[in-house]
């Protein structure tokens, strides 16, 4: 059975609700204002960086994707192009719609509470900055010529020989190619996934106790575990020059 968080104390002096007018809307609508005249001025001072006209003879290298999908262009480097391109975008719709049906607890509707809400702020602020944001400025600002890494502060005027990564998990561990090479990849990435039962195992009084049944747990330790996995490829990558942890005829993870 499900038990509900209890709120936070309310203040006495407070009043228990406020109306949307004037109160909020008014704050809105001077926030709004404040964003607008900073957009305004900064478009008048600051030229857009516009590049020379686009010449089909003469490919820019490198070639960026606008600012807001240079995080997916960056993602490629480490994952298969349907891995980055269509399942974790994928993730990120489906986790966002199934919010509402996984998240029992009533604690936050309505009001702002750090205390009740840790986890679910916590894995937000993970999600969006380190995962979003981190690699959009990765892409911008450390991606250069053969999209090797540059720091902000290197010219890419001198040239990085450093090739792209190839080994696999099997190559750097001696596996031959083949079933072992492909039953190795299957124990790491399972195993990994494995985990979430092995941490119900051993939480799962305390993940009853705050609404979590069979399915919804489920659910969000797969999403859990799927997001952790890309910070993780991403360090195995640029520490270990690892390419790919699964290689299969059909997909490489």
């Amino acid at each position: 059975m499900t038990r509900p968080v209890p709120p936070a104390p309310a203040d006495e002096t407070l009043p228990d609700k406020v109306e949307t007018w004037p109160h909020l809307i008014r704050v809105e609508l001077l926030v709004a204002l404040v964003c607008m005249i900073l957009l305004v001025v900064w478009s008048i001072v600051i030229d857009a960086p516009l590049e020379a006209p686009a010449n089909p003879n003469r490919t820019p290298d490198p070639s960026k994707a606008p600012w807001y999908f240079v995080g997916l262009q960056e993602i490629l480097v480490y994952f298969d192009p349907w891995i980055a391109g269509v399942m974790v975008p994928g993730f990120i719709i489906v986790g966002l719609m199934l919010i509402p049906y996984i998240d029992p607890n009533p604690s936050g509707n309505g009001y702002y509470t750090w205390r009740q809400r840790r986890f679910a702020i916590s894995t937000f602020l993970f999600g969006f900055l380190g995962l979003w944001i981190l690699p959009i400025l990765i892409g911008v600002f450390c991606r250069g010529p053969g999209w090797a890494w540059y720091w902000p502060w290197q010219s890419w005027e001198v040239p990085h020989t450093h090739l792209m990564p190839s080994k696999n998990l099997s190559d750097l561990l001696g596996v031959p190619d083949g079933l072992p090479a492909f039953a190795l990849g299957a124990v790491a990435v399972l195993g990994w996934y494995a985990l979430g039962y092995v941490f119900y195992r051993w939480k799962r009084e305390r993940i009853r106790a705050i609404g979590l049944d069979g399915w919804r747990y489920a659910v969000v330790a797969f999403l859990m575990l799927s997001m952790m996995a890309i910070p993780l490829k991403i360090t195995l990558r640029l520490a270990l020059d690892l390419k790919y942890l699964w290689v299969t005829p059909w997909f490489n993870i």
